[in-house]
């Protein structure tokens, strides 16, 4: 039986046939391909996509320009210095492709004006021209694609980070080259693998790609300005503009805008009220943040995230953080009243912070008489329950696809090689040469023999054994098809590291860098297939050739690797203390948590920590939690199926809603599902028409022009340490929020319960 798909998947499209036909219309003078005449003009099923996405296409446009690779490797090159660079700061700076996607229309435009148009071996088969022509969108498509790989961290440098600066043993520049290359290439084997399930399908949207194409669209497109309103790029220039100035505030005048806890204000030498008022230490009641960068940080855009995936991890944090979180702890659950009840830190029973340097051998290896010494490790409340939660969202993402798009998947496995019916777009893109499937075969293999390699031949830097290799590709495989699926539908992306320190740390337990290199060969090999994934499917809606679109996205990432490596180790070895200092500006709070990790997974093991040998025995019940949750949904959406609201319930998401804390916090949430609930739900329900024309386009106005005031403050303020010491630059103003409440626990700073 034949189901609307766009129903089941994306509950926000109405059942009727009302849905507003694309408003794109074209300039006259390019040549467009459309359907052909007599067949009846379509669009995507998708909403948001019929919305925003062309339903036409120029072949006849040149993409592989000079001005394309000069733009292309630049701002590449630029985003992934600048994002390392803010990256070990206390408040990380991310600035997004979106940046480089809107500064280089101008270059673009001066390149295809000023540049010569002459010919060069002309008639022969090496002909070319410097200047094709006017600056186009597709050219511009590239450009960001390789911004895009500059823009997305890369997550093995943290390995190399906590080799180096946290344990303080020796890995060399080559072999941290070699795993950061590998980490980020494997993933274009899973991608390449399951790119006809995630991208070709209508059905498969990719929210977050709507707001670069809708970007594009105000960047590129004759849009006439509406009687008493604004065009597309007035209004993203205004909005910039306005972004642009207010950043100074929270920026370097008022940083107490990152974190507005005005409940700490009112008790002041109260613990428990700083521990629930605290938007950065605590559980951020009422706490808000006027800040883009407290808003986007880790979770990204709200304006990009549709209104049953923000409820979804709304819901989700809500339950962890002032439900189970609380109760845990008012409990003392674990012994919760002896530490902070929000804090990554790792603790003595005491309450004290744990010196790991004390239980690590000359070989870097647990030393078991050492540890048996300083006694069992112990976590903040809340840092135990994200690990129950991260167990729980692992079963809760097989289960939930299994039920929900096991049948999909199943055909579309079936119909692979046949013809079946496609979208518009898919359609579309059917007139380009393909990628052939070999050439991510061949990547693949080049990749995990190079890995297995370096592992064999470095085991003294990187701990990995041969078949620890394989393990981590067999996990990435598995995992790569449901996580994409929800990415695709949600705009969030269940986090799945915990799942592989679990897996090596019981069956290797002992070697913390063996662990940290089993999660980013594991885990982030999957994650970057998810975003090659994404990128394919902006190319996809704007048509760009897939094979262009490879090459771009393998170079873009092997620039990106350098210059990541190149930067942070430059970082660590001219800064002083680097992510050791707590006043200094370079606190690296991802990569404590990394650290953090790698010595309850890697050094330690979960079996001392998680399992019979250890105090948080029975939170692997929530793995069994996990697995039922979305079984429950099932079943209910069967026994009530005129039940509409029953089919928002996505569960990985919703469990795995805290899965970005720590480092995230809860002021980064609360404020982000607000302005998710303004967005997608108000302005989308009640004035469709403004959502459509703006939405995407705001999203990215207040994107760059928090990164371009950010990196103007740094250069022009930071770098001269130049700063205003005043009440409304305290960001939080919670100072007892961290401080323990059992009684005659004595930390340092913290008033002692009697």
């Amino acid at each position: 039986m034949e189901e609307s798909t766009a129903d089941i998947i994306v509950p926000l499209i109405p059942k009727d046939d009302n849905t507003p036909p694309s408003t794109s219309q074209p300039p006259e003078e390019i040549h467009q391909l459309r359907e052909p005449e007599g067949e009846e003009e379509e669009n995507s099923p998708v909403r948001q996509v019929a919305l925003t996405v062309p339903t036409t296409d120029d072949p006849t446009l040149p993409v592989l320009t000079f001005r394309m690779w000069v733009l292309g490797v630049f701002s590449c090159v630029l985003l992934s210095f600048l994002n390392q660079f803010f990256w070990y700061r206390t408040e990380p700076l991310t600035i997004t492709a979106i940046s480089a996607q809107i500064a280089v229309v101008p270059l673009g435009q001066l390149m295809a004006a000023r540049i010569t148009d002459r010919v060069f071996f002309k008639g022969k088969r090496w002909e070319f021209t410097l200047n094709p022509g006017p600056f186009n969108v597709k050219e511009h498509v590239l450009i960001t694609i390789f911004a895009n790989s500059g823009a997305g961290s890369v997550y093995a440098i943290h390995v190399v980070t906590v080799v180096k600066v946290f344990y303080k043993k020796n890995i060399t520049f080559f072999v941290s080259l070699i795993v950061i290359v590998t980490t980020q290439v494997l993933g274009f084997g899973w991608a390449g693998i399951f790119r006809r399930y995630l991208v070709e399908p209508a059905a498969m949207w990719w929210p977050a790609n709507l707001v670069q194409v809708s970007l594009f669209r105000a960047l590129h497109e004759k849009e006439e300005r509406p009687k008493g309103g604004v065009t597309r790029t007035q209004f993203f220039l205004i909005a910039l503009t306005c972004s642009f100035s207010y950043y100074v505030f929270p920026g370097y005048l008022f940083e107490m805008l990152t974190s507005f806890s005005w409940i700490c204000w009112i008790f002041p030498t109260s613990v428990l009220a700083q521990q629930l008022g605290s938007g950065l230490y605590g559980l951020g009641i009422g706490a808000l943040g006027f800040d883009w960068s407290t808003i986007s940080s880790y979770l990204g855009s709200p304006l990009a995230s549709p209104w049953f995936a923000t409820a979804n991890v709304a819901a989700g944090f809500v339950f962890v953080m002032y439900v189970l979180t609380p109760i845990c702890y008012w409990l003392d659950v674990y012994k919760a009243k002896t530490f902070a009840i929000f804090s990554d830190e790792l603790f003595q029973s005491d309450g004290q912070e744990y010196n790991i340097t004390s239980i690590i051998d000359s070989n870097f290896h647990l030393d078991i008489a050492a540890y048996e010494r300083e006694g069992p490790l112990y976590l903040s409340t809340f840092f135990a329950m994200t690990y129950g939660v991260g167990f729980a969202a692992l079963t809760a993402t097989i289960v939930h696809v299994l039920l929900f798009h096991g049948r999909e998947i199943w055909e579309q496995s079936k119909s692979s090689f046949k013809e079946k019916k496609m979208d518009i777009h898919t359609r579309l893109m059917s007139r380009y040469r393909q990628v052939p499937e070999w050439w991510f075969w061949l990547i693949l293999v080049v990749n995990i023999a190079a890995t297995i390699t370096a592992c064999e031949y470095y085991n003294d830097q990187l701990q990995l054994p041969w078949w620890g290799v394989l393990l981590a590709c067999a996990i990435a495989i598995v995992f790569t098809l449901p996580i994409g699926i929800i990415t695709a539908i949600t705009n969030q992306t269940p986090g799945l590291n915990i799942i592989t320190e679990y897996i090596i740390g019981y069956i290797y337990p002992g070697y913390p860098v063996a662990n940290m290199c089993f999660k980013v060969y594991g885990y982030i090999s999957m994650t970057q297939a998810v975003t090659f994934l994404q990128d394919f499917k902006l190319g996809h809606y704007m048509k760009i050739p897939p094979r262009t679109m490879f090459m771009a996205q393998v170079v873009g990432t092997l620039i990106a690797c350098i210059v990541y490596l190149g930067t942070a180790w430059w970082l660590m070895e001219t800064i002083p203390d680097i992510c050791e200092s707590t006043s200094s500006l370079w606190t690296c709070p991802a990569d404590t948590v990394f650290y953090d990790a790698s010595v309850i997974w890697g050094l330690i093991g979960p079996r001392r920590i998680f399992g019979n040998e250890g105090t948080y025995g029975a939170i692997n019940w929530f793995f069994l939690g996990g697995a039922i949750a979305p079984l429950l949904v099932w079943l209910a959406q069967k026994a009530f199926p005129n039940q509409d609201w029953i089919r928002l319930i996505n569960m990985p998401v919703l469990i795995g809603a805290t899965g970005y804390m720590p480092p995230a916090t809860a002021v980064n949430y609360t404020t982000w599902i607000l302005i998710g609930f303004l967005s997608g739900f108000v302005v989308f329900r009640y004035r469709p028409d403004l959502w459509m024309k703006y939405n995407y386009v705001l999203s990215g106005s207040l994107d760059a022009g928090l990164a371009f005031m950010g990196v103007l403050l740094y250069f022009c303020l930071g770098l001269e340490d130049v700063s205003l010491d005043w009440w409304g630059n305290d960001i939080d103003g919670c100072p007892y929020a961290s401080c323990p409440t059992a009684k005659g626990v004595k930390v340092s700073g913290c008033p002692v319960v009697s």
